[in-house]
C-alpha cells in the first residue's frame, strides 16, 4: 500500500519549495529555555543566546510560548496584551534582535497567538466589569443571566476543562451578584465572543504587529474553538471536557464558523507573502475527534498545517502506530497539506515517561520506545515538532511537591493527574547540581521549578559529548532528513514485516523500520543501516528499535 501526499494545491505559489511542508520545529517553552536575567525565569534573551545550540541540532524554526504581558495565572496563555512584550521576558527591542539572530542562522520564528480567551487583566474584560449588563464591552464577551431563583445557577451546565464550571459570577458595581461569564480553562481566561465583529477585527491588528516585526508565522492555541453554539444550551455530556481534558463538548468546540476565521487569517498571510515571497505558517492546535474533521482545518484556503496528536495519544503497538499514520497519510495529506507530526508538547508528560512501564524517570524501556518514536517521526512524509528537552531525553519530574506546583489544573482540582509542571522544569544545561546553567544568577540562584539532581545526566553540555547520547540521535536524524530527498514530503509505502514490526519504504531504497517488540527478530530489510536508535546487528532488529537502511542508492 502506497500512500502518497499529492502535490501542494496552495493558493501562493511563489516559491518553488514550501518550507513549512516537511519543516522540523522545535517547541522553546520560553519561561524554561534559558534565563539571563538570574531571576529564575527564561527569557527572550536567553532564547537568543540558545540559538547556535538549536542551529546546531539542525532545526528549520522555533515556537516560542506567549511572552506577551500576562498576570502569568496560566503560565502566559492568559494574555493581557497581545502586543508588547512582559517585562518578565524583556522588551519588544529584545524580541527584535532574537528574530534577527534568528533569521541569520536561518531559522524561522513562529509566535504562539491565543485567540479563544484573554486575560481577566486584559482591559476589554476590566470595561466590561465596570459597564455592567448589556453595554457593547460586555458583548465582546459570553455574559449571561444565571438560572434559578436569584439567578444564582450559572447559565448552562458546561464545566471548564481545567476543573470546575465553566462560568463565573460577577459583582456588579452597586454590590449586587450579577450575571456570569463563560471561561472553558479557568476564570483568570474569559473567553472571547467571536460573533462579535469587534474580536476579529482585532485580531487582524495583532497578526499584522508582529507580521510587521518579522515573524514567519503563528501556532494558534485552541484553533478549533472561539466560536460556541450561540443558543448556549446545556451539553448531554457537561464533565466530558474536563474529564478528558480535551475539547469534547461540541456546544463549545469545532463550531462552523470557525473556518471562517481562518480562511480570513490565511489571506492575510498570503497578503505578506505577495510582497516578498517569504511564506507565513498558520499551524493550528486542533483537537477534533477524527482525522478527516482534522482535515477540515488544513484544506487549501484555510491553516497550512494542524498538529496531529493522534500519534501523540497513541499506545505503544505497531497495529495501532500503523492504522494512525495510515489515516493520516489519506485524509489530511490528501487535502494538498502535509501531516504535522508531533510526540509530545508543553502539556504532555514527556515521551521517555509516557513510553515506561514503571512510569517513573529511570524506565529504559521508556528511553528506548522513545528513541525509536523519534526516528520513527522524523522518517513520516510532512513535518514534524520536537517540544524542547526531548532532543536531551528528558524524563517526567514526577515528584515535584506539592507546595511549588503552579498548574492552575492543580489549584482548581487540587488533584496532580494530568498536571503539567513536571514537563516543564527548566532545562539543565551543563556542571552536577542545580540550577544547571539554566540560570546566570548568583550561585543559589534558583529556577521557578526545581530540577532534580539527576537532570545532571541529560544536561546539554554531556549530550553533546556522549555519540550515543538522545541529541546526537536527533541531530544525526535531521543531518540525515535534510540531506535524503526522499524524506520530508513524498511517498509512504507499507513493507511487509515480521509480527510487531512496522516497515516502510520512503523511495529508492530508503526504509524505515520500527520495532514494537521486546525481542530481536530479522531485519526486514536487506541493505545497511543508515542511523538507528540503538545497537542494531547486522540483519537484526532488537526490541524497541528504529533504523533507517539504505540499498545502497540512497546516500545523502
Amino acid at each position: 500500500m502506497t500512500l502518497t501526499a499529492p502535490a501542494d494545491n496552495g493558493l501562493s505559489q511563489c516559491q518553488t519549495h514550501r518550507w513549512w511542508r516537511d519543516a522540523v520545529i522545535y517547541q522553546v517553552y520560553v519561561r524554561s529555555f534559558l534565563d539571563s536575567t538570574g531571576d529564575g525565569i527564561g527569557d527572550l534573551a536567553g532564547v537568543r543566546s540558545g540559538l547556535p545550540y538549536l542551529k546546531k541540532l539542525g532545526v528549520d524554526g522555533i515556537w516560542l510560548s506567549p511572552f506577551y504581558p500576562s498576570p502569568q495565572q496560566d503560565h502566559g496563555y492568559d494574555v493581557a496584551d497581545y502586543c508588547d512584550v512582559d517585562p518578565l521576558f524583556g522588551d519588544l527591542d529584545e524580541f527584535g534582535l532574537l528574530v534577527a539572530d534568528a533569521h541569520r542562522l536561518g531559522i524561522k520564528v513562529l509566535l504562539d497567538i491565543v485567540p479563544n480567551h484573554c486575560s481577566s487583566e486584559h482591559r476589554w474584560f476590566r470595561a466590561a466589569l465596570a459597564e455592567g449588563p448589556g453595554g457593547a464591552a460586555r458583548a465582546r464577551f459570553h455574559f449571561a443571566e444565571g438560572r434559578g431563583p436569584g439567578g444564582d445557577v450559572p447559565p448552562n451546565n458546561w464545566h471548564a476543562m481545567f476543573g470546575g464550571p465553566a462560568w463565573t459570577r460577577v459583582t456588579e458595581a452597586d454590590g449586587t451578584p450579577g450575571q456570569w461569564y463563560l471561561h472553558m480553562f479557568t476564570p483568570e481566561q474569559p473567553d472571547l465572543n467571536w460573533r462579535n465583529p469587534e474580536i476579529g477585527a482585532h485580531f487582524d491588528e495583532v497578526l499584522r504587529f508582529w507580521l510587521d516585526r518579522g515573524v514567519d508565522g503563528f501556532r494558534i492555541d485552541v484553533a478549533a474553538g472561539l466560536y460556541k453554539d450561540p443558543e448556549l444550551p446545556d451539553s448531554p455530556d457537561p464533565e466530558a471536557d474536563a474529564r478528558t481534558r480535551d475539547s469534547v463538548n461540541p456546544l463549545a468546540w469545532n463550531q462552523p464558523e470557525v473556518h471562517d476565521v481562518w480562511r480570513h487569517w490565511r489571506s492575510v498571510c498570503e497578503e505578506y507573502t505577495a510582497r516578498d515571497g517569504r511564506e507565513r505558517l498558520l499551524v493550528g492546535e486542533v483537537s477534533v475527534p477524527t482525522a478527516r474533521e482534522h482535515a477540515r482545518y488544513v484544506r487549501p484556503d484555510e491553516l497550512h498545517q494542524a498538529f496531529f496528536f493522534d500519534l501523540l495519544g497513541a499506545p505503544w503497538d505497531a497495529g495501532t502506530f500503523r492504522k494512525v499514520i495510515t489515516e493520516a497519510m489519506q485524509d489530511i495529506a490528501g487535502t494538498g497539506s502535509t501531516v504535522t507530526w508531533v510526540l509530545n508538547n508543553h502539556d504532555q508528560v514527556r515521551t521517555v515517561t509516557r513510553y515506561g512501564e514503571s512510569g517513573t524517570e529511570g524506565s529504559g524501556l521508556g528511553a528506548a520506545r522513545a528513541r525509536a518514536a523519534a526516528l520513527l517521526m522524523l522518517a513520516l512524509p510532512g513535518a514534524a515538532y520536537i517540544y524542547q528537552g526531548e532532543e536531551l531525553g528528558l524524563p517526567e519530574v514526577v515528584d515535584l511537591p506539592d507546595e511549588v506546583l503552579t498548574d492552575p489544573i492543580f489549584r482548581r482540582t487540587g488533584s496532580r493527574a494530568r498536571i503539567r509542571d513536571g514537563c516543564r522544569v527548566p532545562l539543565p544545561w551543563s556542571g552536577h547540581a542545580s540550577p544547571f546553567g539554566f540560570t546566570s544568577g548568583a550561585e543559589g540562584a534558583k529556577p521557578w521549578l526545581p530540577q532534580p539532581g539527576w537532570f545532571a545526566e541529560h544536561a546539554t553540555d554531556r549530550a553533546q559529548a556522549d555519540t550515543r547520547s538522545f541529541w546526537h540521535l536527533y541531530r544525526d536524524g535531521l543531518q540525515l532528513r535534510r540531506g535524503l530527498p526522499q524524506l520530508g514530503e513524498g511517498t509512504l509505502r507499507w513493507l511487509d514485516a515480521p509480527p510487531g514490526v512496522l516497515a516502510f519504504d520512503r523511495g529508492e531504497g530508503l526504509v524505515c523500520a520500527v520495532n514494537f517488540g521486546t525481542s530481536a527478530v530479522p531485519a526486514p530489510v536487506s541493505g545497511t543501516p543508515l542511523l538507528s536508535s540503538g545497537p542494531c546487528p547486522a540483519g537484526v532488529l532488537p526490541g524497541s528499535t528504529a533504523a533507517w537502511w539504505t540499498s545502497g542508492t540512497a546516500r545523502p
